[in-house]
């Protein structure tokens, strides 16, 4: 295997360890760094090679970034930067615009690729490589990022526009998921006070005008289950809705019923912590809808 092969993914959580491993199977040469001991223990068991310092990874030739903020990834990026000889750093964090932009001269300045490229589909998409992706970047640090995007996606990528654009859009897309979980819940909530279960009336929303993803899957698998198992964190869901707001604001623009659905994350965050799971949102905004009851219930058997 060539040098150029070799990765490292700076951040082995559920997304982070889910996409090493696809890495690893597609015949990538994967290190992996997480400041969690457990965390590279996990990765460690799957056949991926891992390390304690993030030193060691300076210099690598490409590197995927899977971090929890924009501070964390203006931290990192710098030491990975501080070797020569990185080609494409591809970043898969839900960060800021402002972060990416500076983090992709700074990599210009030393001869690399910093690509934004946050990533929807949730671990599943990480364990399979059918991730899609945000990407913002110039057209060469794209090429040279191109293999890694591949790898993660399937090809299944979209190249917004220059660097940060990749983050514009994903928080958008974050925000109008959480806007919907919210409204799909309200909507069902009304359908059940009614006396109609609210899985039939979600299935008949699905194949008509009001019908999303949210109303299609998530609620049938999560919520309607009382499982509320998705793997992505409210806490997660709740600051990228805010972020989302802030971003919209730092251009002048004012989303009243984007910042309606953010503050009622923020509520649902105070009542149920940040390590909820995002489709507990039903608990506070239609807890008639999930087994799960509300936040100061006893969970049903």
């Amino acid at each position: 295997m060539s040098n150029n092969q070799r990765i490292a993914v700076i951040g082995l959580g559920s997304m982070g360890g889910a996409m090493a491993s696809t890495l690893h199977r597609a015949g990538w040469d994967v290190t992996g760094f997480d400041p969690s001991e457990a965390a590279r223990l996990a990765a460690a068991e799957t056949g991926i090679s891992t390390t304690a310092e993030l030193n060691d990874l300076a210099g690598i030739p490409y590197v995927v970034l899977s971090l929890p903020s924009a501070k964390i990834v203006e931290a990192t990026v710098p030491t990975l930067l501080s070797v020569i000889g990185t080609i494409a750093i591809v970043d898969t964090t839900t960060s800021e615009p402002g972060t990416s932009k500076a983090m992709a001269a700074l990599a210009e300045s030393k001869g690399a690729a910093f690509v934004d490229a946050p990533v929807s589909g949730g671990r599943d998409g990480a364990a399979t490589g059918t991730l899609s992706a945000f990407v913002g970047a110039s057209d060469t640090a794209v090429v040279a990022a191109q293999p890694v995007l591949d790898a993660l996606t399937g090809g299944k990528y979209a190249h917004i526009g220059g660097p940060g654009s990749g983050n514009v859009v994903k928080l958008l897309n974050n925000v109008l998921a959480a806007a919907n979980l919210v409204s799909v819940g309200e909507a069902l909530g009304v359908a059940k006070a009614y006396g109609i279960d609210p899985a039939v009336a979600a299935d008949s929303i699905s194949n008509a005008s009001g019908g999303s993803k949210v109303s299609a899957a998530m609620y049938p698998a999560w919520v309607f289950s009382g499982t509320h198992n998705s793997g992505f964190s409210l806490g997660l869901m709740a600051r990228d809705a805010a972020l989302a707001i802030d971003m919209a604001r730092q251009v002048g623009e004012q989303p009243d019923l984007l910042a309606a659905a953010a503050d009622q994350w923020q509520a649902a965050l105070t009542a149920l912590g940040p390590a909820a799971d995002f489709t507990e949102i039903a608990r506070t905004v239609a807890p008639s809808v999930t087994p799960a009851g509300a936040p100061n219930t006893t969970h049903a058997a």
